[in-house]
């Protein structure tokens, strides 16, 4: 089943031509890697399949939209705001309900930051920033993820931690990301993108990073 299609897709971003007749097709099930030199259009495509699914999908943006006054606790909790009422909403923000912070605390452990889960996000490090952006869409619990380099922020051990609770958790994922060792290892598709076209569309199943040497090449 194809969850997203495509078809001779062309973008302008400040009259700079950043998608060039895109056609792609992604169904139900897939992971896949946009890899590129910045600026190949990798972003603008996400966001572009992000428009034929928002309402079944978790984003996260290069920037993560965090609350920097509020504590790691209420911006994990955030994810699931749709899903209560205002006064039950209301009633976390002031005093946190023990089952909610049992649940955001579990995903906050999965992420390495539990011990941060009260303090305010303005205060933590840039990683731990990106983790609790990570963690709030990991407790949405959308089907899909769309992630724009959702782990430039954080070391390679940390990285694979974050990809696999990525995989494990959303049975779609589409990331944009430029380490191509990481694109290979957690998803089965690679979609290259050079002077904002699709160059490269194939299965990570015996590719290596050399492959996509190309993609970077000036």
């Amino acid at each position: 089943m194809a969850l997203f299609d495509l078809h001779d897709v062309s973008a302008r971003y400040n009259g700079r031509v950043v998608l060039d007749n895109i056609s792609l097709c992604i169904a139900e099930g897939e992971r896949v890697a946009l890899v590129g030199r910045s600026g190949a259009g990798k972003s603008t495509l996400l966001r572009l399949l992000y428009e034929q699914c928002a309402g079944t999908a978790s984003l996260l943006p290069q920037e993560p939209g965090l609350v920097r006054t509020l504590s790691v606790f209420h911006n994990i909790y955030i994810g699931r705001l749709n899903r209560h009422s205002l006064w039950y909403n209301l009633a976390n923000l002031i005093r946190p309900l023990n089952k909610e912070v049992d649940a955001v605390r579990a995903i906050a452990r999965r992420m390495g930051i539990e011990e941060k889960l009260f303090e305010p996000v303005g205060q933590l490090s840039g990683g731990q920033q990106q983790r609790t952006a990570v963690a709030r869409a990991l407790y949405q619990a959308s089907p899909i993820l769309i992630g724009d380099e959702p782990v430039s922020a954080v070391d390679e051990h940390q990285a694979r931690m974050v990809l696999e609770n990525i995989n494990e958790n959303h049975t779609t994922v589409l990331i944009a990301m430029h380490d191509t060792t990481l694109a290979i290892a957690y998803t089965d598709r690679i979609i290259g993108l050079r002077d904002a076209r699709i160059v490269l569309d194939r299965p990570t199943a015996g590719m290596t990073p050399v492959d996509l040497d190309d993609l970077y090449r000036t």
